[in-house]
């Protein structure tokens, strides 16, 4: 056994070797072809930004679309790990498609739990954690942004969640939940509280898991609204406390317009990263509780535990739709281009 693990070592080295050198191979032929075609014979002045970006087009191509187009390609099929290619049984069309969303929408998406309930658990889930990141994450941002002693320290202290490593905090944190052992529940005595089964019991299991990414999210959402907060030039607060604008409506009326171009985005990614996380339920839930499960681990169940792999496919395509029809509706709704009415309305806050 121990002889072949050079030898192992040394293929998988080899197979590394020759992938990098056939992309190597391929991003100087499309170089020159793009050079001889568009400086030499065209003579075309944007020559050189494409041939620029095209290495990351085609990275993009490889990595990006090419899994999409063939996700699409899943979830027409009725694919799984006994119909895994055609000549076993699988096969690929639009009755198969329609037949995955039907199943999506009346089957059970797990072994009990159907769709509805697992997105709506998931909507609050989403709801719950994107709510306190932000208003949190503001407050935060607003006292790091006074001055203070030792303004530097608190900030650093602060990055300490987000900057170790996601898998290796839940991990700490599920073992904090231990029923017996675990950190949470001997504080819990200290009050009198008798323990509880933060793995076991479905109600508690949930408030487990969003106290673990309450304590991830927060400090990504401060330092994004933190630097905004920074970036707003100081002569505004000064022209409305000046006009009697008290700090409320300075708030209200300067803080909020100008750090709507930060704050829109960051909600936009905070709701598609909490409405995908997988990592901190799928850890913490470790009895597979189906009364915990949101709809990313659903998602994994259906596709690596139950090989439902053309079902899986559609199921991560309405989760797509979902995220894609939210954040189109938010930008519309908050309007995130905000550059004109957040002029206006620094003007009318001398009226107000």
């Amino acid at each position: 056994m121990d002889s072949l693990t050079p030898d192992i070592f040394a293929r998988s080295l080899g197979q590394i070797g020759s992938t990098v050198l056939a992309v190597v191979i391929l991003v100087v032929a499309v170089e020159v072809l793009l050079y001889y075609l568009l400086k030499k014979v065209l003579k075309w002045k944007y020559a050189l930004p494409v041939m620029l970006v095209a290495p990351a087009l085609i990275g993009l191509t490889v990595l990006v679309l090419y899994p999409i187009l063939y996700n699409f390609r899943l979830a027409s099929s009725n694919m799984s790990l006994r119909r895994f290619t055609a000549d076993r049984g699988m096969t690929v069309g639009f009755a198969e498609a329609w037949n995955n969303l039907k199943m999506l929408f009346t089957d059970p998406v797990l072994t009990q739990q159907h769709f509805f309930p697992v997105f709506l658990r998931t909507c609050l889930w989403t709801a719950m954690q994107v709510s306190v990141h932000v208003t949190v994450g503001m407050m935060l941002a607003l006292l790091l942004n006074r001055p203070m002693k030792m303004r530097g320290l608190y900030r650093t202290l602060l990055l300490f969640p987000w900057a170790i490593p996601q898998l290796i905090a839940v991990l700490a944190w599920r073992g904090e939940f231990n029923y017996q052992y675990g950190y949470v529940n001997i504080m819990l005595g200290w009050f009198g509280i008798n323990p509880v089964n933060w793995m076991t019991d479905p109600t508690a299991n949930y408030i487990a898991f969003n106290i673990v990414n309450f304590w991830l999210g927060i400090p990504f959402m401060t330092v994004i609204l933190l630097g905004g907060l920074q970036s707003i030039d100081q002569t505004y607060y000064e022209a409305a406390e000046i006009d009697g604008a008290g700090k409320i409506r300075q708030f209200r009326n300067v803080t909020l317009p100008l750090i709507k171009p930060v704050l829109t985005p960051a909600i936009i990614l905070g709701v598609i990263w909490t409405f995908n996380m997988f990592i901190v339920p799928f850890m913490i839930n470790q009895n597979e509780l189906e009364t915990s499960d949101i709809l990313v681990t659903a998602l994994f169940r259906a596709a690596f535990e139950y090989n439902r792999y053309g079902f899986a496919s559609m199921f991560a395509l309405v989760i797509f739709v979902i995220l894609l029809g939210f954040s189109i509706a938010y930008m519309r709704l908050v309007g995130f281009d905000a550059r004109g009415s957040v002029t206006n309305r620094i003007g009318t806050t001398v009226g107000e």
